[in-house]
């Protein structure tokens, strides 16, 4: 069932993969970060959220910023010593490890995500597409959320609502803009074999498409 969800934030950051050292947004919100943002707002296992569309509903504005980020990581073998001997450290001294790197991020966002949610095979024999239908709009409307939804990074949070009514399209995202290769998101279907999913994205007077997975337009 589909549902329209309104979100903004003072800053954003749809971290482009390619880019290593540094920090750089896309142009617009990723599908994956859509889907985590309502995630956050409402998950089940029950039912699995798709993302149709997003909607810009601001001027694209980037900016430069300075962020203290942690350099060091805590290798997936020591977690596994520690893991296995039952006592060890696990922490990172961040006065040693930290340092200040620039991001490219995006201002004064504001979004609207329109999707809709199937059903799985976890559903149980109660849950029906009305019941959690009802569930998301009540939490929508009562600002609820199960932690808090952010745009991109954690640092930049994320207001929303349930959109009743669709802002209009700024002027300067009239027409066709094409935004190039972007994340759609991580591809589950083999646990053993994670991948990730990209398409080729464009802005339509405003608007994103996003395909579904088993579309010609994906690429892993």
């Amino acid at each position: 069932m589909a549902i329209q969800v309104e979100v903004w934030g003072e800053y954003a950051c749809f971290t482009r993969p390619e880019m290593k050292t540094e920090r750089v947004s896309y142009d617009v919100m990723t599908p994956s970060a859509a889907r985590g943002l309502l995630e956050s707002i409402y998950w089940h296992p029950g039912l699995k959220w798709v993302i149709d569309h997003i909607h810009v509903c601001a001027p694209i504005r980037f900016t430069n910023i300075r962020r203290n980020e942690v350099k060091d990581t805590i290798s997936a073998r020591r977690v596994k010593t520690v893991m296995e001997r039952g006592s060890g450290e696990l922490y990172l001294a961040a006065p040693e490890s930290i340092q200040q790197r620039a991001a490219m991020v995006l201002r004064d966002v504001h979004y609207v995500i329109d999707a809709h949610f199937d059903m799985t095979e976890k559903a149980a024999t109660g849950d029906n597409p009305g019941k959690f239908q009802d569930i998301i709009k009540r939490r929508l409307e009562r600002g609820q959320c199960y932690s808090m939804p952010y745009l991109g990074t954690r640092e930049f949070p994320a207001h929303f609502r349930h959109c009743t009514k669709l802002p209009p399209c700024p002027e300067e995202l009239k027409g066709t803009r094409d935004l190039g290769w972007m994340l759609w998101d991580m591809d589950y279907s083999d646990p053993a074999d994670i991948t990730p999913r990209f398409f080729r994205a464009s802005l339509v007077d405003g608007v994103m498409t996003v395909p579904p997975l088993n579309s010609r337009e994906m690429r892993g």
